[in-house]
Parts: C-alpha cells; sequence; structure tokens
C-alpha cells in the first residue's frame, strides 16, 4: 500500500534552493557594478590623457566627433546619379596648422587635402620685404580667414543637401536634359547698341551658317595727338579714322577681359603703311596672335584659301594706277592687237561719312566679310576658340553704327554651366599620392574662376603616364576669391579631383609669389620632390622633356632651369611700374620666365626655411623673386643656370618644352598632336 503525501524535506529543499539563488544574484550584481565601475575610471583616465594631445595638435575635440562638420569632413561632390556611391572624408588642416613630419612617409592621410599647411602668418610678420607687399598680405590673409570661416560654415549648413548653392541651378538643367534657349535671330538699332555699351549680346553664340549684318557710317578722320600712335613731330598730327568690330568670349572666364575670338580692323586712315588697309587678328589673355593683313593686293594663287574663297581680294591703290599691268605692257598688248581682259577694280571698301552694309558669315573653315555685296576678306579659324564661344558683338573707334542685325543662330547651346557636370568624371581625378619620394612636381597656379583652364589641364598633359602612376605629382594651387559661389565651387572641385591646394589668401596678383613658396612646401615637405617646377594653367607642359632637362645637370648640383633673362631692368612708370623703395637696383637678377621654371629640391628648402625664419625677401612679381633667391643661394653654393627658349614665353614653338598662352582647346590639340605623332607640334597661330 502505497502512502501518499508532500513531504516537509522536499519545501525546504526549495527554501534552501532560493536562498542560494539569492545570494548568487546578489554576489554577480555586486561584481557587475565594480566592472562598471572600473571601467567608468578607465574611460576618464583615457579622456584626461587623450584630449590634451588632440588640442597640443589645434583640433577640436568637437570637430573630431561631428560628421557634419565642413571642415574636416567635407563630403566631395557627386553627381545625382552617382549618390550610391560611398562618400569618403576630405581631410583638411586648418589655417595656422604647423606642418608636422609624418612617420614612414605616410602622407596618403593628407591627399586631397585643400588647404596649404604653410604657416604664412609666421612668415610675413616682421619680414624684410620692402614696398606695400606686406600690408597686402596681412590684409589678404586676414580676409582669407573670414572667406575660409565662411566656407565652413557654409559647408556645415549644406552638408546634409546634395546640392550647394554654387550648383544649385544647374542640377536641374543637368537632371532635365535642357540647354539654354536662345533666339533664332536679334536686331538692335544704333540707339540700343549705344545705351548697351556698344556691345550686342549672343547667348549661345554662333553656328555654321550664322550671319550678322551690320549698316554703319565711318566717321571723318580726327587728328591724333597720342605721340605713341602718331610717331610725328612735335606740333605735327596724324589723321586717323578706323573702327574694330570685334567677336568676344564673353563667358569664357569671369573677371579678364574676354578673349577677341575675331579682331576685324578696317583702318581707312592712320596705318603705319600709309594706305588704306583691314587687319584680322585674335587674342587671348591680352597676348596677339599673328595678324593678316589685307592691303589692297589680291592673295598670291599659291596661298590656302578659306571655303574655297580669298582671304584678301584686290581693291583700287595709288599706287598701282588702278590696274594689274603695266603701261608698257599696255601699249604692247594694243600693238599687236591683242584684245585687253575686262577686269573690274574696286576701291577700298569703306569710305569717311558713307554708309556701308558688312555682312559677316561663319563658313566651314572660317569668317567672311561681304561689304555692299562684294566679298572683300576671309580669316580661317584659329584652333584656340570655336563658334559657340564668340558670344558678343561689339563695334567701336571712329564709327556710327545705325542696325545690327544676326540671324540663323543657334537656338540651343549646351549651357557652360552643366558641362562642369560632364567633366566631374572618375577618369579625371588624381592618383593617390606615392609613399616614396618623387622624381617631380609640378605646381600649377591658377584662379579661382579657371574651371575651363584646369579641366584642359587634367584632359591633356596631367594624362601622362609618368603623372597617372604617381611618378610625377601636380598640383594646382588656387587662392581665394573674392565672390562666395566660387569659392564653394573651388572647393568642392578640390574634393572631387583632389588636385587643389587652396592657399588661404584673397587673391591679388602682387601675392602670387606667396603660391610658389606653398608650392616649395608641397613639393619639399609632402612629395619629397627630387625637382620643383612652377607653371600657369594656360602652359602646357612636356613631362618627359622636363625630366631629361633637369637630368642633363649632375645629381650634387643645384639647378635653375628656364627661359631666363639677365641684365633685365625694372620699369619705373605704366601698369607695370616698380618704386625705388620695391627695387632699389637698376638691374634685376637673372630670372627664368615665369610660366615655367626648375629649380631643385635644396633650393625649395632654402626659401622654405628663409621664409620661415621671416628672412625670406618678397617682391611682388613671382618670377622675378624666384631669380632674387636663387641668387641668394649662388652666393653661397654654385647654382648650375641653365637657360632654353623652348620654355616658350609667348604662344608655342616647334620641338617646345613649354608653351605658354594656351587656350583650353589648344591644350587639347597639343596633346592630341603629341600622342598620335609623337613629336612636340603646336597647333597652328593664333
Amino acid at each position: 500500500m502505497f502512502q501518499v503525501f508532500f513531504p516537509e524535506n522536499t519545501v525546504k529543499f526549495k527554501k534552501m534552493k532560493r536562498a542560494n539563488l539569492d545570494l548568487l544574484f546578489s554576489v554577480s550584481r555586486k561584481r557587475s557594478i565594480r566592472v562598471l565601475i572600473l571601467l567608468g575610471l578607465f574611460y576618464i583616465l583615457f579622456v584626461c590623457c587623450e584630449f590634451p594631445f588632440v588640442f597640443k595638435n589645434g583640433v577640436a575635440s568637437e570637430k573630431l566627433f561631428n560628421t557634419n562638420d565642413g571642415f574636416f569632413n567635407s563630403k566631395p561632390f557627386l553627381l545625382e546619379s552617382e549618390e550610391n556611391l560611398e562618400e569618403k572624408e576630405a581631410p583638411l588642416r586648418p589655417l595656422d596648422f604647423p606642418y608636422q613630419s609624418l612617420p614612414d612617409r605616410k602622407i596618403n592621410e593628407f591627399a586631397k587635402t585643400p588647404l596649404s599647411s604653410l604657416n604664412f602668418t609666421a612668415g610675413i610678420a616682421n619680414s624684410s620685404s620692402k614696398g606695400s607687399i606686406l600690408k597686402s598680405a596681412n590684409d589678404a590673409l586676414e580676409l582669407g580667414r573670414k572667406l575660409w570661416r565662411e566656407l565652413e560654415l557654409i559647408g556645415k549648413n549644406s552638408s546634409s543637401n546634395r546640392g550647394f548653392s554654387g550648383f544649385a541651378g544647374l542640377n536641374k538643367s543637368s537632371n532635365s536634359g535642357s540647354s539654354e534657349l536662345c533666339p533664332h535671330s536679334i536686331s538692335v538699332t544704333g540707339d540700343e547698341f549705344s545705351k548697351n555699351r556698344r556691345l550686342m549680346m549672343l547667348p549661345c553664340g554662333l553656328t555654321l551658317g550664322s550671319h550678322i549684318t551690320v549698316v554703319g557710317k565711318p566717321r571723318a578722320a580726327h587728328a591724333e595727338t597720342d605721340p605713341k600712335i602718331s610717331l610725328l613731330k612735335e606740333g605735327q598730327y596724324l589723321m586717323v579714322s578706323q573702327f574694330m568690330m570685334e567677336l568676344q568670349g564673353l563667358k569664357t572666364v569671369e573677371g579678364e577681359d574676354p578673349p577677341r575670338i575675331l579682331h576685324f580692323n578696317p583702318r581707312l586712315k592712320g596705318d603705319w603703311s600709309g594706305k588704306p588697309v583691314i587687319e584680322h587678328n585674335t587674342c587671348y589673355r591680352m597676348q596677339w596672335g599673328t595678324s593678316q593683313r589685307c592691303e589692297g593686293w589680291k592673295s598670291r594663287a599659291d596661298e590656302e584659301t578659306v571655303d574655297g574663297l580669298l582671304k584678301c581680294e584686290k581693291w583700287i591703290r595709288d599706287d598701282d594706277n588702278g590696274s594689274e599691268e603695266s603701261k608698257a605692257t599696255w601699249w604692247l598688248n594694243r600693238l599687236i592687237g591683242r584684245t585687253k581682259k575686262v577686269t573690274v577694280d574696286w576701291p577700298f571698301p569703306f569710305v569717311e561719312e558713307k554708309l556701308f552694309v558688312l555682312t559677316l558669315s561663319a563658313g566651314l573653315e572660317g569668317y567672311h566679310v561681304n561689304v555692299d555685296g562684294k566679298h572683300v576678306t576671309s580669316f580661317p579659324y584659329r584652333t584656340g576658340f570655336a563658334l559657340e564661344d564668340a558670344t558678343g558683338l561689339t563695334l567701336n573707334g571712329d564709327i556710327d553704327v545705325h542696325s545690327i542685325f544676326a540671324a540663323s543662330l543657334p537656338t540651343t547651346h549646351p549651357s557652360f554651366a552643366p558641362q562642369r557636370h560632364l567633366d566631374f568624371s572618375e577618369r579625371w581625378k588624381a592618383p593617390p599620392l606615392p609613399n616614396a619620394p618623387v622624381e617631380l612636381f609640378i605646381g600649377v597656379l591658377s584662379a579661382g574662376n579657371h574651371f575651363a583652364e584646369r579641366m584642359a589641364v587634367r584632359r591633356s598633359w596631367m594624362q601622362h603616364k609618368l603623372i597617372k602612376s604617381s611618378d610625377v605629382v601636380v598640383r594646382f594651387f588656387v587662392a581665394l576669391h573674392g565672390r562666395k559661389e566660387v569659392n564653394i565651387e573651388v572647393k568642392r572641385e578640390a574634393e572631387f579631383f583632389g588636385d587643389i591646394v587652396i592657399v588661404p589668401y584673397m587673391d591679388n596678383y602682387d601675392l602670387v609669389v606667396l603660391k610658389t613658396v606653398s608650392i616649395c612646401e608641397y613639393g619639399v615637405r609632402t612629395v619629397s620632390a627630387k625637382y620643383i617646377m612652377k607653371g600657369d594653367d594656360d602652359t602646357f607642359v612636356r613631362i618627359d622633356a622636363i625630366i631629361n632637362e633637369a637630368k642633363k645637370v649632375p645629381e650634387n648640383k643645384s639647378l635653375y632651369i628656364g627661359n631666363i633673362n639677365y641684365y633685365h631692368k625694372p620699369l619705373r612708370s605704366g601698369k607695370w611700374a616698380v618704386t625705388y623703395e620695391e627695387w632699389p637696383e637698376e638691374d634685376y637678377p637673372p630670372y627664368a620666365n615665369g610660366p615655367g621654371y626648375i629649380i631643385s629640391s635644396d633650393i625649395a628648402n632654402f626659401i622654405l626655411s628663409d621664409f620661415e625664419k621671416q628672412r625670406l625677401r618678397l617682391f611682388k612679381m613671382e618670377d622675378v623673386s624666384m631669380g632674387m633667391w636663387v641668387e641668394k643661394v649662388n652666393s653661397s653654393r654654385a647654382v648650375e643656370y641653365v637657360h632654353s627658349l623652348k620654355f616658350c614665353q609667348f604662344g608655342c614653338i616647334e620641338d617646345y618644352i613649354t608653351a605658354h598662352y594656351q587656350s583650353p582647346r589648344q591644350m587639347i590639340c597639343l596633346w592630341n598632336k603629341l600622342r598620335q605623332v609623337g613629336r612636340p607640334l603646336c597647333c597652328n597661330m593664333r
């Protein structure tokens, strides 16, 4: 028989088990609290030790942890089509961040740093420089700090937005695929033209078949008293009557004189030849090309034509009796009974105070000018420009304009601004900086609004295999612009392409020398280059030729290579005047022309050291400054001066090393010729 019961010992067992569990949890709880306390103490100890290190390096703790900060965590500009790509931070250095050596050359973290690390404030204070350059530098640096702080704030406020003010209106046009709409024809009266400062806008430029008709009247000749023009004795005056019609590239670069894509200059009186002349030319950055002069003689039979038309038609001259054959030939033909060939001779197409109708048309090979229904001149297109670049027509000089009519104009234009979206491609990005010293570093001076020039460099000689493999490094050095939107675009451009170093002062021609010091600092400390070259953004560079020139000098020697000027004297009046306070000597030291020269790294080190010790003399002419610094080095150790005309100062010469004043299209043309032909050929003269 079974006995059923609830044993008391079972209840006691359960009570004992619960008590043991309570004791176990109590011990565990106390142990967890102790662990948390130890972790807290360790965290406090870590913070106390770490933060002084951070502050000592000039970095605020809040910036280290703020992911929306525009200074240290700026995001690269991306197209909306690239939103799915991973965004990488582009760290920047603060304005007065002192340079510190990077162990084991681990410099890739600064590869996309847009801001120069040179301490300008310390280098300029109490400098021995003369004249007003120190005051200008201090003012420009102070204004630069304000502009950069504004740029930081804009970066913070717009960090959550894909677009920004500089491109706010561009995203719409690029997404929708729309283009700028322009009228098919434009008509203005003479009064309207004068009120608009003698300028007629052509919003979408020209296209094949476009034509512009001008109805005007040349004024009577007037006495020219300027001795630089008249070249006559005192009391004598030259009678002058001439006017200029120009097609200008108004949208090419803001803030500069626009390029003259076509310069048409009829000189009724006052030309140096003493005869009526029509002159054609082009001008880029105030550098005139080779002129085409039509002086009343018919173009030679063996000379090239333009769309089958002569460059210069014949008109009656005072010295040819209005006939193409001599009097003797005419009498001989009459005696033998040969019939005279009938020719039609025309006078010079423009007459003082007489109305004319001029038509300028765009052909396949060049521009054609007809006056009163007769072809007068043709001017072949020059490499640097295209029809769509001609966005303005001006008429100045001794002329009264009655009316202007432009027709067959393009109604759409691939807007200049959306073009930037097409240029923002991964293929144009700078390769990463190498961990080893490089053979050559090239610093290219550029202005904030020179986007087209920088893109032309990226798409041409920066595609050289030595640059793509990081054996040669190229960086643009850009100062801050007075317009906020330009600075925004430059900062985004710098972060995207990784090839711009922003020099933190307000851009000023007299302070270009500070960019040169920055080039030396970057070449010496960031990339440890053996040779350092300075160039301009309109200079085409042959990389292999530069290295070959440098290697001609023994490695243990200091070198200074370029198109070197000897015994040049400072100008004491005019636009480029230099006061005796700024330069008391009568001659400049030997100096290489600024568009392209090379120095060895020891010279760059010397320049940097003198700058930081406030002993570097700054001069407003950058190339003269470099000559001055090299001369100082040469006084203590010999410098090898190498002069070569192949560093072309004006334009391009065959077998060039560098070619200056090259427009963006000419840059691409020079690169294509170099690749296709395999030797340096110029892209036809402007």
